[in-house]
């Protein structure tokens, strides 16, 4: 997020077009080439972490990201900056894998709609640095010219200083997740973890603050009680998730609280529950691309195409200068620019994502639990449609009213798309027919989505520029606005799959 601020400036430093109606085309360019890319090595990224576990391909891809962003602050021209967004999305499939992880961690439907906001919250905080610092440090030797002398390395690359730090952030990523990231793949999460167990040694100087795994002889205290009980089927690995204080899995629960049902008879009903549960036949053939499944991966790459376009074309919509002779024919007939620098844009930005935060922290997990993801999902399809047709307009106001304006349609936007995501996580993971599979599945949405998120900046652009040159500067916001009416189309025809998990209801003594 960081680069928004001062993508439009990077470009017009580039000196590749006098015309600066094309800087937009070029701006879209840079941030498609990581999405198109990733694109190329979604669906690898998540077949590779069903073999290999979700830790090592998330780690894989920080560390992909650290090296991209340090290309791209040391980019002399367009070419190498291409090739640095474009690096960056071949080495990073962590948006699928993330995704995936989530599902396995979540066993409880009523939990979805908690957990599915946390990844959206996360990014969030990123939303609300990333530009800040994007603005603020872009071009120092001219925003710090006491402290950063013309002449310098900084005024070699005036870009090089925010993503110096976004590349310490994610390396700082990267340790924490060798320390204190557990494996979620239910075929390797047994496995000997070395970064983990040096993490739960560091946690444990702390205290109260140690995540680590449970001490020896307290497990082995649980597995004989809970025999003592009457749960011979417990494991190990449940007496760890019990003694951490989280909650087990509802397929190991008892489904009988009775006292008269025998030790013997409960053993053989969770022997023949865990026989017959897909999830612990991992070689089972299963139709993997169901209907409900195909619908979900169209929606969510519908609303990565037309969100990735706000994104990407709002910075620029702020960053045009006014035209000489303004140009008003209403109703469609309009062109004029904000001109503001990158330091206000990065502030914008920024509390753009401080909203989002807020919004997902209240807002999301309520309305999500009270109409349903489907419902919920469907409800926002059909509303994005305003929000796309409005935002040109807001360029015609009195000065006095213009800021006003940019920051309702900042809430807006952020308060659709923070609850649309989720809602579509949600169902995707639901329309999975196993979880054995959803790394590939989510690896599949995550390139159909990265393939629109490419598309949708590059094509902004143009229409963009087109726009302006003929005097229509609306046209690349009303072109989103149709694409969303085909999302609100298909997003009538999704279903919930029947496979969704069930929704229990145990209480707290049920529970232990």
């Amino acid at each position: 997020m960081s680069i928004f601020p001062y993508i439009y400036y990077m470009i017009e430093d580039f000196k590749i077009t006098a015309d600066p109606n094309k800087i937009a085309v070029y701006a879209g360019m840079v941030t498609s080439a990581f999405t198109l890319a990733e694109f190329a090595t979604g669906v690898m990224w998540g077949k590779l972490s069903d073999k290999i576990g979700r830790k090592p391909v998330l780690l894989s891809g920080l560390i992909g990201t650290a090296i991209s962003v340090l290309i791209f602050g040391f980019a002399p021209s367009l070419p190498v900056a291409l090739f640095a967004r474009a690096m960056g999305g071949l080495l990073n499939g962590n948006i699928g894998v993330l995704q995936t992880t989530v599902a396995e961690l979540v066993t409880v439907k009523e939990h979805q709609p908690r957990a599915y906001t946390i990844m959206p919250m996360v990014w969030c905080i990123g939303s609300i640095i990333g530009p800040m610092i994007g603005g603020a440090l872009a071009r120092p030797c001219i925003s710090y010219p006491d402290y950063f002398p013309r002449g310098s390395i900084w005024d070699h690359y005036p870009y090089l200083l925010p993503n110096l730090f976004s590349a310490v952030m994610v390396l700082f990523g990267v340790v924490v997740g060798i320390l204190f990231l557990d494996e979620t793949h239910l075929a390797k999460k047994g496995e000997k973890d070395r970064g983990r167990e040096l993490g739960d040694r560091i946690a444990s100087l702390f205290g109260k603050f140690n995540y680590g795994r449970a001490d020896k002889h307290e497990k082995q205290s649980l597995l004989s009680n809970n025999k003592l009980a009457g749960y011979d089927t417990l494991s190990s690995s449940d007496a760890t998730e019990i003694s951490r204080g989280r909650e087990r899995l509802p397929d190991y629960r008892s489904r009988e609280t009775s006292p008269r049902i025998s030790s013997q008879e409960n053993a053989e009903r969770q022997t023949i529950s865990t026989t017959e549960s897909p999830e612990m036949q991992p070689d089972q053939p299963t139709n993997v691309f169901t209907k409900p499944v195909v619908m979900n991966i169209i929606s969510y790459g519908i609303l990565a195409f037309h969100t990735i376009t706000y994104d990407q074309l709002f910075p620029v919509f702020l960053s045009t200068a006014p035209p000489k002779e303004p140009i008003l024919e209403l109703p469609f007939k309009f062109v004029n620019g904000f001109g503001l620098d990158t330091k206000a844009i990065g502030v914008i930005i920024s509390i753009q994502g401080f909203y989002s935060l807020l919004s997902n922290y209240l807002i999301v997990t309520p309305i999500t639990r009270r109409l349903g993801p489907l419902r919920l999902f469907r409800l926002i399809a059909f509303s994005y449609f305003a929000l796309y047709f409005v935002t040109p307009y807001v360029v015609l106001l009195p000065e006095s009213l213009r800021m006003p304006a940019i920051y309702f349609l900042v809430i807006w936007k952020c308060t659709f798309s923070t609850m649309a995501y989720p809602s579509n996580a949600i169902l995707l993971a639901n329309s999975a027919p196993s979880k054995q599979v959803l790394g590939t599945i989510n690896g599949v949405a995550a390139s159909t989505a990265s393939l629109c998120r490419a598309l949708g900046p590059t094509l902004s652009g143009f229409l963009y520029a087109m726009g302006l040159q003929s005097g229509y500067s609306g046209l690349a916001w009303w072109f989103s606005g149709l694409v969303t009416i085909a999302g609100a189309y298909l997003s009538s025809q999704i279903t919930e799959s029947p496979q969704a998990p069930p929704m229990h209801d145990y209480d707290d003594e049920e529970s232990v």
